[in-house]
C-alpha cells in the first residue's frame, strides 16, 4: 500500500471517530479537556502506527480500547492525584443540556469513582456499548463488567445523594 493511501485512509477515519474518542475521553477524565486530549492523542497515535493490521477489522473499537487502557494506567500511575476542574468543556452546549451545576456535581461523583468502575459507566451508559463489548475493551469477564457497573453505580448514587444533602443542608 502507497503512504499517500494510509494516510488517505486514516484521516478519514480520524474525521469520522475523532469526536466520539473526546467525548469518551472527556466522560473518563470528569470534564479534564487537557487530559483527555492526550488519551486521544495517544489513541489515535497508536491507531496510526497499526493502521496496516486493524483497518479491516475496524479501528474504532481498537482505538477505544486504546483510550481506556491509556485511562486507566495513567490513573495507576503513582503520584497522580485528579484535578478538579471548572472550566466548562470544549463541546458546544445544547439547549436541552442539565443545568452547569448539575453536570459539575455528576463530574465531581465521577472522579470519587475507582477508574476502573468510571471506565465501565461511561462505556455501558454513555457509549452505549453492551456488555461483551465492554468486556472485550477492558480486557476482564462479562461478568466482571456487571459487577463492576452494579457497584459503580451505587457509589455514584451514594456520592450524588450525599451531594443533594449539602445542598439543602439535610442529614
Amino acid at each position: 500500500m502507497r503512504g499517500g493511501d494510509r494516510e488517505a485512509e486514516f484521516r478519514e477515519y480520524l474525521l469520522a471517530d475523532r469526536t466520539r474518542l473526546m467525548r469518551t475521553a472527556l466522560l473518563l477524565t470528569a470534564g479534564d479537556a487537557h487530559t483527555a486530549e492526550d488519551l486521544v492523542q495517544t489513541a489515535c497515535t497508536r491507531v496510526y502506527v497499526h493502521w496496516h493490521r486493524i483497518k479491516h477489522e475496524g479501528a474504532g473499537p481498537y482505538a477505544h480500547r486504546i483510550l481506556v487502557n491509556a485511562f486507566l494506567d495513567e490513573r495507576r500511575r503513582a503520584g497522580r492525584h485528579p484535578e478538579v476542574v471548572t472550566a466548562e468543556t470544549v463541546e458546544p452546549r445544547l439547549t436541552d443540556v442539565p443545568d452547569q451545576a448539575d453536570t459539575l456535581a455528576v463530574r465531581d461523583a465521577l472522579l470519587e469513582l475507582a477508574p476502573r468502575q468510571r471506565a465501565v459507566l461511561v462505556l455501558r451508559y454513555f457509549q452505549d456499548l453492551d456488555v461483551a463489548t465492554c468486556a472485550r475493551i477492558l480486557a476482564c469477564t462479562e461478568g466482571t463488567v456487571k459487577s463492576q457497573t452494579a457497584k459503580a453505580l451505587k457509589r455514584l448514587k451514594d456520592l450524588m445523594t450525599e451531594e443533594m444533602d449539602r445542598k439543602t443542608g439535610s442529614s
